[in-house]
């Protein structure tokens, strides 16, 4: 008998169903005896003994679905060596999860902060195989992680809708889209939509030189113009100071988001009125687009093929549209940035595209 165990944690977002599935069906079709455990809102879950024994069924008509069917939760990396409120050892109640279900394997489906904790599952002596999702694309090891197209396909979408109304009103809108630490999803659905400015977290951008973009549109004949921001994006000036200096000067203003700020600065400076939409959530729901159905479902069956081989303590990624196996070790506390310099930003700049720096 082969136990293993699915965990989903951090933000949810599509295709974390369709992963499960690819998984499940495999090891079903590959295994006569094999039991699929399913842990209930992420490490959580497995700190506190939430889990199910699922079936076959469970994974019918799950391939479309957004979410995740076992929930998910954040469970900050850095507090896991630090006892709940009631002295309980996470990592050792962890452990003994893993134990109690004599578990051959656990398969966690996560981001950034769940790579971290996955590997210091790893390092405690568990078996471990994850598959890398996030709407951020952020990574480290892989081309590409299961969830990002679809939210570059709504974040597109929302741009889309937002320039018709623009263009009617002869206005100026921001469109806010996800993305704290890295600009890969503000960057895509930025080129995908046409917008006229777009700022990321990578690139400090200036006011001024927002404003000059703007002016030189206006000139142009343009009858609007439309700014996709990152909600990292940082201006110069932020961008030279602590993360202490930095934390102390954001609870000193009233803003909502950067692109609240942004918007009055650009304010002033036109006499414009500027106009903001967050999409927000929307960018994390509903069903996976085909993409990403179709990547999920190969990185949970070669995921899978992990398991069967017994070759524990890897991420499957994609690289080069291969699925291949990265040593969780090289991954945990790595982020995939966008390079200032990477062709894709250069190809934005030769069509117009400001982004906010020159």
């Amino acid at each position: 008998m082969k136990r293993v165990a699915l965990l989903t944690s951090g933000g949810d977002c599509q295709s974390l169903n369709a992963a499960m599935r690819g998984v499940a069906k495999s090891l079903y079709e590959a295994i006569d005896e094999i039991e699929i455990y399913g842990i209930f809102e992420g490490y959580k879950g497995l700190i506190y003994e939430n889990y199910t024994l699922l079936q076959p069924s469970d994974f019918f008509n799950i391939l479309n679905e957004g979410g995740t069917m076992i929930g998910t939760s954040r469970q900050p990396f850095k507090l896991m060596r630090t006892p709940d409120a009631n002295g309980l050892d996470k990592v050792e109640a962890m452990k003994k999860t893993y134990k109690k279900l004599k578990l051959d394997c656990l398969i966690i489906l996560g981001g950034n902060g769940t790579h971290k904790t996955a590997n210091l599952l790893r390092e405690e002596g568990l078996n471990v195989v994850t598959l890398p999702k996030t709407i951020d694309n952020d990574i480290w090891g892989t081309d590409m992680t299961f969830g990002f197209q679809s939210a570059v396909d709504i974040a597109t979408e929302s741009i889309d809708c937002i320039r018709t109304t623009a263009a009617s009103h002869r206005r100026i809108f921001i469109v806010e889209i996800m993305g704290h630490k890295v600009g890969w999803l503000t960057l895509h659905a930025g080129i995908a939509a046409g917008a006229d400015i777009i700022l990321i977290p990578e690139i400090p951008y200036d006011i001024d030189v927002i404003v000059k973009a703007i002016e030189k549109r206006t000139k142009g004949g343009n009858r609007s113009s439309i700014i996709a921001v990152a909600e990292g994006a940082i201006s110069v000036e932020d961008s030279l100071l602590s993360k202490k200096e930095l934390k102390i000067k954001k609870k000193s203003v009233s803003y909502p988001s950067i692109s609240y700020k942004i918007a009055k600065e650009v304010e002033e400076r036109l006499g414009q009125e500027i106009r903001i939409t967050v999409p927000g959530h929307m960018q994390r729901g509903g069903s996976p687009c085909a993409y990403d159905r179709v990547i999920s479902t190969r990185l949970g069956a070669a995921a899978a093929e992990l398991v069967m081989k017994e070759q524990y303590g890897y991420m499957v990624a994609i690289r080069e549209g291969e699925i291949v196996p990265v040593p969780l070790s090289e991954v945990a506390g790595k982020l995939k940035m966008v390079e200032p310099e990477a062709s894709i930003i250069k190809e934005a700049r030769s069509i117009g595209v400001c982004f906010g720096d020159k």
